[in-house]
């Protein structure tokens, strides 16, 4: 890791701050329900493989928004809050996936951000995955605009390092 800037941390600092706002929380819920609501539509399937939670070997990878990542880490449990460190998350790039999945399985599923809610290994879904992936940022990015809230859309890892005190900087072998 190589270390997050102190301006991103504040930027961090600011999106935790507006996503604890119960009028820019219910914004941000009200899209990943009308994201919900239009995956229930379709009816994808779900094996539980993992795949979505392992990037490297599958060949994809997840970005959020500032938002997105904020909303995520402001409703972890304390045993996750906890397991978010600077380790944790090298070993996760190291090994190619998320530091949330816990045999095969998202131990954050009612928090994720957009990217894993709507990403399927389903190939029934590729046609319209993707498309309702874009339309459902396109919301989160006017929550942020009508709030005057920082804008950053980033890998997913690199995105949840900015709320990681510096005091737990990974050490260079990691």
């Amino acid at each position: 890791m190589t270390g997050v800037p102190p301006e991103e941390r504040g930027l961090a600092a600011g999106w935790l701050e507006a996503v604890a706002s119960s009028e820019i929380a219910s914004a941000l819920e009200a899209v990943y329900a009308l994201a919900h609501d239009q995956i229930e539509a379709r009816g994808p399937s779900c094996w539980a493989s993992g795949r979505c939670c392992s990037f490297d070997r599958h060949g994809h990878r997840l970005y959020v928004t500032g938002l997105e990542a904020a909303y995520t880490v402001r409703h972890l449990d304390q045993e996750r809050r906890d397991e978010l460190t600077a380790i944790t998350l090298g070993l996760a790039r190291a090994d190619g996936g998320c530091p949330f999945q816990r045999d095969r399985l998202c131990s954050v599923h009612g928090i994720k951000p957009l990217g894993c809610r709507t990403y399927f290994c389903d190939r029934s879904a590729q046609d319209w995955q993707h498309l309702l992936t874009e339309r459902s940022i396109e919301r989160v990015r006017a929550i942020h605009d009508q709030h005057e809230i920082p804008y950053r859309y980033g890998e997913w890892r690199d995105m949840l390092e900015r709320f990681i005190a510096p005091e737990q900087a990974a050490p260079a072998s990691i």
